[in-house]
């Protein structure tokens, strides 16, 4: 099972269990450090979750360090060259480069996205 996302205080986890397994397991996604964690259940997986995030969030801040991921704002994009080539003139033909164009979709995706 996989495809779970919690979020605690904009950190956000990705939850997985394999059969089998007593326990679910999270990833924390969005941290500098890698931050694991398991529950039995739903309400034990968002505590230990909460614990995680906070207890690093302390560690970092009496070091004072930077507790989130950083991003660089490159982004590595695989297309077929069929949908290569209809994003080039989909881009050609509103004046803009392919990097404007997909970031203002993505961009218009994500601001009109339902949470």
């Amino acid at each position: 099972m996989s495809g779970i996302v919690l979020e605690h205080d904009g950190y956000l986890a990705e939850i997985t269990y394999a059969e089998g397994d007593r326990d679910m397991h999270g990833l924390v996604i969005n941290a500098s450090a890698t931050l694991h964690f398991a529950g039995q259940s739903i309400d034990d997986l968002k505590k230990a979750f909460a614990d995680t995030v906070d207890e690093y969030v302390a560690w970092c801040r009496e070091r004072g360090k930077e507790p989130e991921k950083p991003y660089s704002g490159q982004l590595p994009l695989r297309l077929s060259p069929k949908l290569h080539r209809a994003l080039a003139v989909k881009a050609t033909h509103a004046g803009q480069s392919m990097n404007t164009y997909v970031a203002r979709l993505i961009e218009h995706d994500l601001c009109t996205a339902e949470p």
